[in-house]
């Protein structure tokens, strides 16, 4: 007999879909029926989804490279409200989760995050409103990961520069680069209200780390007037995993074209994983506005082990359970006029 797990994909999807989405907006049973003289059944945990069926249907990773250290910070809801004032009053939504950055000296940053598998209905009213997507506030994706990884190790690479993050999510990239590499400003922008709101909070929290340089969250919507609204060019614009949603190729392609127009030294940095054609898609739209485009799978011999590991279903402790190098495997791409 086939174990229940595996057995359990055979579930239509839209079924195990539905059944996510009441795990999302609903709480835990167990929360529920510690507040009733209700016992358990069986029933009351057949909403919680198996490994193999997340994988069925979610592209949110179980996993990560965990290339950079961190941890949940136990607080008290005054001191957050103190230092972050972000905490809802049940103090349930967001959680404060510290990163640990070396780089010569070690860099503590302090990041507000929702709740891991948190989900408001307030944002789909947002993304609504705004016709945008609500990715940056499910969680630091692997990409952006990495690309903080990166950016860390080639710190030289930015001391002195302006530097634009696009779809910035919490933020995590953007911040390292302005604690660890003398960059001369940082800007980090979202075109999500309630990402920016993230984002500003996250460099208030965190502004005696930035010495020098200056730092900025912005929201900004691609496609728009960006050079106007910015006043000034930038040497470097670094994105990850910006490239998912089709309908926002030809916007964000506009976008690069006017920022790298402003001068010919500039490049942008973005990571992304394929995902089935939605790179390939991205890219062509970029070609179309004649901007150059390189792609580097091997970019960095750790990462590149891991990604081997995650392959070959690794048994070590780092393993991945929902690996899957189409979507979870960013490639690097180096984009200039």
């Amino acid at each position: 007999m086939a174990p229940a797990e595996e057995s359990a994909t055979s579930m239509p999807s839209s079924v195990l879909r539905w059944r996510l989405l009441r795990q999302a907006f609903l709480p835990p049973r167990s929360t529920q029926l510690r507040s009733s003289s209700c016992s358990p059944s069986t029933s009351d945990f057949s909403d919680c989804l198996s490994h193999g069926e997340m994988k069925q249907i979610s592209r949110k990773p179980m996993g990560g490279f965990n290339l950079v250290p961190h941890h949940i910070v136990e607080t008290t809801e005054e001191y957050a409200q103190a230092n972050m004032r972000t905490l809802s009053p049940s103090g349930t939504k967001d959680v404060l989760i510290e990163y640990n950055l070396s780089l010569g000296r070690t860099v503590n940053l302090m990041l507000l995050q929702r709740q891991q598998n948190h989900v408001d209905r307030r944002d789909f009213e947002i993304c609504k409103e705004h016709e945008i997507d609500n990715t940056g506030v499910v969680c630091i994706w692997p990409s952006e990961e990495v690309l903080t990884y990166f950016c860390i190790l080639n710190a030289d690479m930015f001391r002195n520069k302006r530097v634009l993050e696009l779809g910035s999510g919490y933020g995590l990239a953007g911040l390292s680069i302005a604690a660890c590499t003398d960059a001369a400003e940082v800007v980090i922008s979202d075109g999500n209200p309630q990402v920016v709101d993230y984002i500003q909070k996250n460099i208030t929290a965190n502004v005696g780390s930035f010495e020098d340089t200056k730092v900025t969250s912005l929201l900004l919507r691609w496609g728009q007037d960006v050079v106007g609204q910015l006043g000034h060019n930038f040497d470097l614009i670094i994105a990850a995993d910006c490239t998912f949603f089709k309908e926002f190729h030809a916007d964000l392609a506009y976008t690069l074209k006017s920022l790298l127009a402003l001068c010919k030294a500039s490049q942008a940095i973005f990571f992304s994983p394929k995902r089935g054609t939605t790179l390939d898609l991205f890219l062509r739209a970029v070609n179309s506005h004649g901007l150059h485009v390189k792609i580097h799978e091997n970019y960095n011999s750790h990462v590149w082990d891991l990604h081997r590991k995650f392959m070959e279903h690794d048994s070590c402790a780092c393993a991945w359970p929902n690996y899957d190098e189409e979507h979870c495997y960013p490639l690097l791409i180096i984009i200039s006029s």
